[in-house]
């Protein structure tokens, strides 16, 4: 007697690489932005004895756990690479060395199976971001994307692309939070740890600048930490600086947070935009996410594990690029500015 027809396959899902910087991840998400796995190997307490970074050990540490959080990854999601039918993976921008374990990856993935393969601008990954899960957004909509590396609005009509109407003439929103974190001698990242130590805080206590340049939609931090710099020099004169380190991650965490949301109350009254959504691991920000969330648009900020790095937003992304057919990719190339 013949055997009946077997289980019915499950949804063809895309796997995502992303490596950009100091995370280790991967994602299995469905063509309609369903996340079936989403995987991140953080790298913070390796570099947080160096105050940042270093690219060299990021490299290294991706080299040896790709593998595994790629495995861990198909178990968590109940697959296999016979369920994967693309291979996207973050092209940059990022650190070269941690983008090429990711891109190299990728290709050998892909290309063992005549895959296609997807190469993501990891940008691109948090303006989409809130295109993934439940209750996706839709277009058009405005995105605030603020992170260690960048922070720029844009505009999105079109899933595939999107406008950059305004961006940070200096450092970015979450560079700001970690050189603050240093000067406050907080630990590595600095975000988060301003984030904790303003809960205790008056944000009012300091009146830091709130710099908008020119009269577009741009951003400038650098004034910031500058400020901050010379309120400690005159705090320390005067023995009051471990008295007053709450208050100070209070108020400098308001200072960026009325900046960002400042020009992204500009942005949705020039663009006539009734949808916004966040995106980046500045996003990830107690203050911002409630600041944003009381705004008179609808607004999609999505889970903290979605603002920071992760692979999950780098496979839907993909959804909407052109993937590169076998053998195409296979001189792809890492860039680390795009």
């Amino acid at each position: 007697m013949a055997d009946g027809p077997g289980p019915a396959p499950g949804p063809r899902v895309i796997l995502g690489i992303e490596t950009s910087c100091d995370d280790t991840c991967a994602a299995l998400v469905t063509r309609d932005g369903s996340i079936r796995a989403n995987v991140v190997a953080s790298q913070g307490l390796l570099h947080e004895r160096y105050g940042g970074v270093v690219p060299e050990i990021a490299s290294r540490q991706h080299l040896e756990v790709l593998d595994s959080v790629v495995d861990d990854t198909l178990e968590r999601a109940g697959a296999t690479l016979d369920d994967v039918d693309e291979v996207a993976v973050t092209r940059g921008p990022g650190l070269i060395g941690a983008l090429l374990v990711g891109v190299s990856a990728a290709k050998a993935l892909a290309a063992a199976r005549r895959l296609p393969l997807a190469p993501v601008d990891h940008l691109h990954g948090h303006v989409t971001a809130s295109m993934l899960g439940d209750d996706p957004i839709e277009v058009p909509y405005l995105v605030l994307v603020a992170s260690g590396g960048h922070t720029f609005l844009a505009r999105v009509d079109d899933p595939s692309e999107y406008r950059v109407l305004g961006e940070t003439l200096d450092d970015a929103a979450g560079e700001a939070f970690d050189k603050g974190a240093r000067l406050l001698g907080l630990g590595y990242p600095g975000g988060p740890e301003i984030d904790r130590l303003a809960r205790d805080g008056d944000p009012t206590a300091f009146d830091f600048p709130r710099s908008q340049p020119g009269d577009g939609l741009d951003f400038s931090f650098s004034g910031l930490k500058t400020s901050l710099l010379y309120t400690l020099r005159d705090l320390s004169k005067e023995g009051q600086t471990p008295f007053r380190k709450a208050d100070l991650a209070a108020s400098y965490q308001r200072a960026i947070v009325d900046a960002l949301v400042a020009r992204l109350e500009q942005a949705v009254d020039r663009e006539d935009l009734d949808r916004v959504a966040l995106g980046g691991g500045v996003a990830a920000n107690r203050e911002l996410r409630e600041r944003v969330s009381a705004l008179g648009p609808r607004v999609w900020v999505p889970p903290i594990e979605l603002c920071t790095d992760n692979a999950a937003m780098i496979a839907g992304a993909a959804r909407f690029r052109r993937a590169l057919p076998y053998p195409e990719y296979l001189d792809l190339d890492a860039a680390a500015r795009l």
